[in-house]
Formats: C-alpha cells, structure tokens, sequence
C-alpha cells in the first residue's frame, strides 16, 4: 500500500508541475492534463468506478483555483490583466458554472468521459492551427449584452464540465478582437479563477455522501490530489508566466495540441 501511495503522490505531482506550467503559458487552467492524471491513478484507491470521473473533475477544478490565481498573480504584477473584463464576465460565468454542475448530476460517469474527449478533441483545434483564426484578428469586438451573457454563460458550463478554466476559449476570443496575447493569457487565468472556485464548491457538495470513493475524498475533490498536484503547480504557475513572454508561441500551441488530440483518443476509447 506504501509503494502504490508513493506513486501516486508521484505521478500527481509530476501533473501538478506540467499543470502549472500550461497555466502561466497558456492561460489554461491545468485540467487538460490533472483529469486524465486523476483518472489514471485513482482506480489504484478504490475499487469503485462510477464516480471517479467526477472526482477527477472535482479535484480539478480545486487545483485550478490554485494553479489559476498563481499565474494571475504574476501576470498582474507585469499589468497585464483586464480586471474590468472579469467584472464584466463574472455574473455570468457563475451562471454557466451552475448549469454544468446540474447536467454533471444528472449524467453518469462514462457519459461525462465522452464529453471531455469531444471536448479535448474540439480544443485541439485552436492548438494544432492557430494560424487559421489570424484571418479574423482585429475585425471582431468583444462581446457586450446578450452576445456576452452567451459566451460567457457557455464558457462556465462547458468549462465545469471538463474540468478545465476556459482559458483556451478566453484567449481565442480577446486575440480575435485585437487584444495583445499577453494580455489575453493573463486575463484567461482570471478567467479560471471565477470558474475554478464554484465550480471546485459545487462538485463538493455534490459528492456529499458519495460512499466507496478514493481515500481523502470530501465530496467529488480528493484532498490528498489536490495537495500534491496545487504544491508543485503553485511552484511552476509563475515559471510558465514568464515563459509565455520569451518562447515561440506557435510550435508550443502545436506541441500542446497533439498532446491534447492523444488525450482526446484515450478518453474516448475508456468511455
């Protein structure tokens, strides 16, 4: 049982640092690649299956509060995030944020393992070629009245669902609506905070009662993965950060959407 722990906190801790890192680069929250980590190694703590794709995305969402609001932080100390766009959003990413928890209830396990993968998978997208959106850079305007109640609305949702901050569809959006990327992967990282923390409460909540869950769970958040997986990300978040100002975008996007398309694959075929 010590050695299965071992490598447990191991391979938690080796996500936690990868997850970080896509945060403060990318402004993604860390759940593309905490939920497949989570849901690889938490069948070595129980026996019980059907709930460990929500606790996956339970833990998630806990870690991205974490590993989000650490690249915020550094990215606000360079002035680069817009404080008034997630004051604009807030309202309604809390919306969509309890839309997905209700459809999260209501879907079982394997259902929700489909999801992600067509999720991942649609995500790849804007990794794999980024320079197919460049054609509508500077012609678009950021969303206001319904057209931003919407998007923001859906961003919460899908994002509680996946486990994921909505940092990818945060950036495509400002850099669509010639707003500098730096500034777009800064303000993404709030934007994952403002999903992260209800999201991480209501995945709790949920789990309340839940009987055969992996050891340390509190609900759908296991507590000994979110420890281990925030540590090393809490580190690695303002490295990631300072990275997104010095590395060639294009080929880590690219390098980041084949990683994602093998998830989508693997996703799929344990659904």
């Amino acid at each position: 049982m010590g050695s299965e722990m071992l490598m447990f906190l191991a391979l938690l801790s080796g996500a936690g640092i990868v997850a970080g890192l896509t945060a403060g680069l990318f402004g993604v929250g860390g759940g593309f690649v905490v939920v497949p980590a989570l849901l690889a190694v938490f069948p070595f703590l129980t026996d019980q299956t059907d709930h460990l794709m929500l606790v996956a995305v339970g833990t998630s969402l806990a870690t991205i509060v974490v590993s989000s609001a650490c690249a915020m932080t550094a990215h606000a100390r360079r002035g680069a995030v817009d404080f008034q766009l997630l004051r604009d959003w807030s309202l309604w990413l809390l919306v969509g944020v309890g839309g997905g928890l209700l459809v999260a209830s209501l879907v079982d396990g394997s259902e929700l393992i489909l999801v992600f993968a067509i999720g991942v998978l649609l995500y790849s997208v804007y990794f794999l070629f980024p320079d197919a959106f460049q054609r509508f850079k500077g012609k678009l305007a950021m969303p206001v009245g319904p057209g931003r109640a919407l998007l923001a609305s859906a961003l919460g949702g899908f994002s509680s669902l996946l486990g994921i901050g909505g940092g990818t569809a945060t950036v495509l959006t400002m850099v669509l609506c010639n707003r500098p990327v730096h500034q777009a992967v800064a303000t993404a990282s709030g934007v994952g905070v403002l999903i992260a923390i209800p999201g991480a409460i209501g995945f709790m909540l949920l789990g309340l009662g839940t009987e055969n869950l992996p050891r340390g769970s509190i609900g759908y958040i296991n507590v000994p993965a979110l420890l281990a997986v925030a540590a090393c990300s809490l580190v690695t978040a303002p490295i990631g950060a300072r990275l997104a100002h010095r590395l060639d975008e294009r080929q880590l996007k690219r390098a980041f959407g084949v990683y994602l398309v093998l998830v989508a694959m693997a996703m799929y075929a344990k659904a």
